[in-house]
């Protein structure tokens, strides 16, 4: 009985073995020229770094990244989307920067059972009723950072915001979610178009409106040309601006320069945060990029370490999506972040913190974050509405 025991784990062992792959393959499809291209380029960069750190692999296994451009339109990311999947035969999908291109361009993995994770987008329907075992949000939901936002006007006391956001699917979730801690008076929101670079008109809105406070969510270069505007009209000495931490980004600082120091920003993540993995991200970042990291490219570092330790897990067998998936649901990785593990929902739960922009002692601007989160272990709003099979 013995030997055919010992015979019967060996084949068992052999076929564990065959099923390791030889390498990863990750399509990485992000937004890389065009007015919006520094944050699909932070991203990239986050994650090549990890990748290049690592010795050139994801997991002990050699990593073959490729890097596609979706041009800022849904169709072209939904056709790489699809080369990706069907000719090159990737075993991960991720990189792109916007809600709506990702949710255009998502169903090409999905439906070929490829592994989405997202370093940025993360709108509010893939967190609940539309949630997907393939779909992990590896930066924050939607809504979170306008949560925070919202409880710190709440801490500031202030009773009155007009609210400004693109019309697509992240700018609603934006806006509903510094609605949802604000207690204050909404008195005015404005929906822009998706990429305009002139506010005028909505600018003329909110001195007319005059609200105690404003709120804007336009990341990239929306954002850069709106507080240039907004200072240069004026309205700065008179209206206090708030910022999720993507419009009060290092790329944004860089461009709008000396009107951004004081502003008050949420985020998850600070340049300055203290744990061992953020200081060597950091550290490294400055040394190969010549610049600051910014969010997203701390997203990216954290998206590709997090296929590393599930590759790590799961022993190189990812043809395995279901280990696999427990794998990346397990998260044993050190995030830069510090705090961080996945909801049911494959959202994160983690802090937000409050930050502001003054210098970094080299006649330049950098993100500062206050020592305690204004939300701590915050998940998100629609996890109850996510049932997804395990």
């Amino acid at each position: 009985m013995l030997r055919p025991l010992l015979l019967a784990c060996a084949l068992a062992a052999t076929a564990l073995v065959a099923q390791a792959a030889d390498k990863v393959k990750v399509g990485f499809v992000s937004t890389l020229s065009g007015p919006s291209a520094a944050l699909g380029v932070d991203i990239r960069d986050g994650f090549l770094l990890a990748v290049k750190l690592n010795g050139g692999k994801l997991g002990g296994l050699p990593a073959e990244v490729l890097v596609s451009d979706d041009q800022f339109k849904p169709d072209v990311a939904r056709q790489l989307f699809e080369r990706n999947v069907k000719r090159d035969k990737v075993d991960f999908m991720t990189g792109v920067v916007f809600s709506n291109i990702m949710l255009a361009a998502l169903p090409e993995a999905i439906d070929n059972k490829v592994i989405y994770l997202s370093p940025n987008a993360a709108p509010s329907p893939m967190a609940g009723k539309e949630c997907h075992p393939l779909f992990f949000a590896v930066s924050w939901p939607n809504d979170a950072y306008h949560e925070a936002a919202g409880a710190f006007a709440n801490q500031r006391a202030l009773k009155n915001a007009y609210l400004v956001a693109p019309n697509y699917q992240a700018g609603k979730d934006s806006l509903a979610g510094f609605k949802r801690t604000f207690k204050g008076q909404v008195v005015g929101e404005a929906y822009t178009k998706l990429g305009q670079l002139d506010y005028a008109a909505e600018l003329a809105e909110i001195r007319a409106a005059r609200p105690q406070a404003l709120y804007i969510f336009l990341p990239g270069g929306m954002g850069i040309n709106f507080i240039k505007q907004f200072v240069g009209a004026g309205l700065s000495k008179d209206i206090m601006l708030l910022l999720p931490g993507f419009s009060a980004d290092q790329d944004v600082i860089g461009a709008v320069g000396t009107p951004m120091a004081g502003l008050f920003n949420t985020a998850h993540w600070s340049p300055d945060f203290a744990n061992a993995a953020n200081r060597k991200f950091v550290a490294e970042f400055e040394k190969e990029y010549k610049r600051t990291p910014t969010l997203y490219a701390s997203q990216g570092y954290d998206t590709a370490r997090l296929i590393d330790a599930a590759v790590r897990d799961v022993k190189g067998r990812i043809e395995d999506t279901q280990a696999v998936r427990a794998a990346l649901r397990a998260a044993r990785f050190e995030s830069v972040r510090g705090s961080f593990r996945f909801n049911t929902n494959q959202y994160p739960i983690q802090n937000y913190y409050v930050r502001t922009v003054g210098s970094d002692g080299k006649g330049g601007l950098v993100n500062k974050s206050f020592t305690e989160p204004i939300l701590k272990d915050h998940g998100d709003a629609y996890v109850q509405q996510c049932h997804m099979p395990r």
